[in-house]
């Protein structure tokens, strides 16, 4: 029997969720694209993946992920992506514990596509920077830089000027995952989308918060999330993230967030974490040796 692979031959690194704390669409482009202002903060949740290098160009990923062609998946092509950057033959066996929900607004496909950036930078010894990364990352989708650079942000554009945050505060959130897929282009398309909300700066982003421009139309198109945010609001103010599924509301200690997420465990889904302004990715992947 051959001999199975020992834990030192992988390289596990997490793939955290984002909060979107608010996001406010202030306009259309030419291209289809919305101009948009929203900050981005990490939870200490999310999946996991793992690699292994292998000495050709081969790149395996287990498990399959249910309706995802195997090229499509953005880990996949991120590594594909790694592999053009590369004079020399490698390859990756990839794992994945998938814990956030699809559709959820919670950036899981993104972050994953960041992590693999990040780590089969480091196991192939590419020495991208993280500028290259971010670039390369931002045509996989808009949310991958702020995944790939690590910091709460402040983000303008189609989300990619990323602007660090380092004085929000990390409070621990209850999020709530309606078992509902929302289809973003869906919602970016709809004519009931508000697209002209004043820009604002980054001082009043963070004094007074926002709203999720898109909140409205979910909720109207999606009952079953505004039925959610409804039960989430009597305990705390609460905000759908992204374009959704998923809601959360802020608490200053766990014990009082964990107490709430056990009162709506009968109804939903739903986890506790904290709001972290470092992105657990980078705690890994980038701690003293």
């Amino acid at each position: 029997m051959a001999d199975l692979p020992s834990a030192q031959d992988w390289l596990s690194a997490p793939a955290p969720a984002k909060l979107n704390l608010m996001l406010h669409i202030t306009g259309r482009r030419a291209d289809g694209y919305h101009n948009l202002q929203t900050l981005f903060q990490f939870l200490d949740y999310g999946d996991e993946l793992h690699f292994r290098r292998r000495n050709d160009n081969q790149l395996t990923l287990s498990p399959a992920v249910d309706g995802v062609e195997f090229e499509d998946n953005l880990i996949i092509r991120a590594a594909r992506m790694l592999q053009q950057r590369s004079d020399n033959p490698c390859g990756a066996d990839i794992r994945l514990d998938k814990v956030l929900p699809m559709g959820g607004g919670l950036g899981g496909g993104s972050s994953d596509a960041a992590t693999t950036l990040l780590a089969l930078n480091k196991l192939w010894d590419l020495g991208l920077s993280l500028d290259e990364l971010a670039s390369m990352g931002l045509a996989l989708g808009a949310d991958v830089p702020v995944f790939v650079r690590g910091e709460a942000a402040f983000a303008e554009g189609v989300g990619e000027i990323l602007t660090p945050v380092s004085e929000l505060a990390e409070p621990w959130f209850v999020v709530v995952c309606p078992q509902v897929h929302v289809n973003t282009g869906k919602i970016f398309s709809h004519e009931g989308l508000t697209r002209d909300t004043d820009p604002i700066n980054i001082r009043t982003a963070l004094r007074q918060g926002g709203r999720n421009d898109c909140q409205q139309v979910v909720t109207m198109l999606y009952p079953e999330i505004g039925n959610a945010l409804n039960l989430l609001n009597k305990f705390s103010s609460a905000k759908m993230t992204g374009t959704g599924a998923c809601i959360f509301s802020s608490f200053n200690s766990e014990t009082e967030a964990i107490s709430v997420s056990e009162q709506l465990s009968a109804e939903y889904q739903a986890f506790v974490a904290r709001g972290v302004n470092l992105s657990p990715t980078h705690k890994v992947l980038f701690r003293p040796s």
